[in-house]
């Protein structure tokens, strides 16, 4: 279990993270590491929503266990706030998987994480 505020705390520096393999040309890294840090925040607003401590580990709820940010922005009761609010941004990294790993470098441009990481910074702001 992760408690509530060491999630916010770690999505931040994985964010920290994302824009220093920015910085150092690690693109495919970066798209990487930002989509952990939304992950991240999500996982903390759910628990802000359902008043939970911790985010739980536990089989009972096997929902809660994943990295699909689509499913988690439906559990973190904010979906309608982002879409209507933060569609841009959400649209920016809504297509982050955790397969991202398996993909060769090269696969996002400069461009497209710096928009990624933006889109993230925004959204960490609002979660």
């Amino acid at each position: 279990m992760l408690a509530k505020e060491d999630l916010k705390k770690l999505a931040r520096e994985r964010l920290k993270d994302a824009e220093s393999l920015f910085h150092a040309g690690r693109y495919d890294g970066a798209v990487y590491v930002c989509g952990y840090a939304v992950e991240l925040a999500l996982k903390h607003r759910i628990c802000k929503t359902l008043k939970w401590d911790d985010y739980p580990a536990s089989n009972k709820l096997n929902n809660f266990k994943t990295h699909d940010l689509d499913l988690l922005l439906l559990l973190s009761g904010v979906k309608k706030k982002i879409n209507a609010e933060l569609w841009a941004e959400w649209s920016g990294v809504s297509g982050w998987t955790s397969e991202l790993r398996y993909k060769p470098a090269g696969n996002v441009t400069k461009e497209e994480t710096r928009l990624m990481i933006e889109a993230a910074k925004t959204l960490l702001k609002r979660l």
